[in-house]
């Protein structure tokens, strides 16, 4: 039995859905530009930094999805599928999913942005299992807070570990286990599989990467 686990935003993606469903909310007029366009960059800057506040970028990043309809949020989000997710795909990210789906491995992505924001995106690729931040609901509402833990950083070995138990399985019933990721934010689960590969990595993960002999590839074209 073999496990594959992909990071999506700037690995399967060449981008982020994040940042872009905020800017893809600013376009449309739903979120002031002069109020969260710079605070949104000053995030994505953050998470790159390693300074990111997760708690402090959740209240910001979930606080539209209380404020508006499911049905109007959904609509929504099939035009943000459309023009700014789709376009992020490479052929090459799809293959690589599409060569471990052959192979019959358990597939799953392993993301730190909202599974409201990425539900979808796994089901672009076909991937069955998604392992993400969830945002909370009340009776079909979003809340504007974070159910449980985030996924992000040492959060995603705990979830990951969490969902294998569920299923009756943990990283040790595999023989082969994939990790795909482009940041360093993600070296802790990176060291839990057999195979970590660093996708288009950030300058922090390509040095260690280096260092450790890790296999380094590119999505991108």
């Amino acid at each position: 039995m073999k496990l594959a686990l992909f990071d999506l935003d700037n690995t399967l993606l060449n981008g982020d859905s994040d940042f872009e469903w905020a800017q893809f909310l600013i376009g449309k007029g739903v979120l002031d530009r002069e109020v969260h366009e710079a605070t949104n960059i000053t995030f994505f800057e953050q998470y790159k930094a390693g300074t990111l506040d997760i708690h402090a970028f959740l209240d910001f990043q979930l606080a539209p999805l209380a404020r508006h309809s499911r049905a109007e949020l959904d609509a929504w989000h099939s035009e943000f599928l459309a023009t700014r997710i789709r376009p992020l795909i490479t052929p090459a990210a799809r293959a690589l999913v599409q060569q471990h789906a052959a192979s019959g491995d358990l597939l799953a992505i392993v993301t730190a942005t909202n599974s409201f924001v990425t539900g979808p995106i796994a089901r672009e690729f076909n991937i069955p299992h998604l392992i993400a931040t969830i945002p909370a609901q009340e009776n079909g509402c979003f809340t504007g807070q974070p159910r449980g833990m985030p996924s992000f950083r040492e959060g995603k070995i705990a979830r990951v570990e969490a969902w294998l138990e569920s299923i009756g399985l943990w990283l040790g019933s595999f023989e082969q286990s994939w990790f795909y990721s482009d940041s360093h934010n993600d070296l802790p689960l990176l060291e839990k599989v057999t195979h970590p590969v660093a996708v288009d990595a950030d300058a922090t993960l390509a040095q260690v990467a280096a260092e450790r002999d890790w296999l380094r590839i590119s999505l991108r074209g």
